[in-house]
């Protein structure tokens, strides 16, 4: 008996193109459908590559995987639930994928914790609790950075005034955006 297709994500691009990978069935984790990667990937195609990525929120990892299929230098993934967290070290091992790290705890926390600068990062939290704002305040980033939020529609994101949005895409359920920080 095959597994429900729910319970796998198929990256759309790269090196791993067409590979497909589990994640667990976890109340609100909802893996970036393949449109909206595609759509994505396309606005970011020509700085992917060999950038130090942050899947915050990363669930399936589905973004993060994207990412370094596409030649990322580097990523990591934060992701709290131990479960989730679990089968995103075991699906970095069966690509053989050695640059990337999984930090199994509260996003949040983390990025208090460590202000590193990233190229790119996806902000894609749980939605309906009230998580986006305090990422976004979270963030330590240098001009040129690209940030991805992925959002409930009725909620109205507040971005700092030296992010300006590149891309937006709105669905009744969510809106998508691109934004790149500017130079102070």
């Amino acid at each position: 008996m095959s597994k429900a297709p729910s319970q796998q994500l198929r990256i759309i691009g790269g090196e791993w193109r067409s590979r497909r990978l589990k994640f667990p069935l976890l109340d609100g984790l909802r893996p970036t459908m393949d449109r909206v990667r595609e759509t994505l990937f396309n606005w970011v195609q020509f700085d992917v590559e060999g950038a130090r990525v942050l899947d915050a929120f990363a669930g399936s990892g589905a973004l993060g995987f994207e990412a370094l299929s596409r030649g990322a230098k580097e990523v990591i993934f934060l992701e709290k639930h131990p479960n989730a967290a679990l089968q995103l070290k075991d699906n970095l091992q069966l690509l053989q994928a050695d640059n990337a790290q999984v930090w199994a705890g509260d996003a949040l926390v983390w990025m208090e914790e460590n202000p590193e600068p990233f190229d790119l990062v996806f902000l894609d939290p749980p939605f309906n609790k009230n998580l986006l704002n305090p990422a976004i305040e979270n963030l330590r980033l240098l001009p040129g950075a690209l940030v991805y939020i992925e959002h409930e529609t009725r909620l109205t994101p507040v971005i700092p005034p030296d992010w300006r949005q590149v891309k937006s895409k709105k669905t009744k359920e969510f809106t998508f955006s691109l934004f790149e920080v500017q130079p102070g």
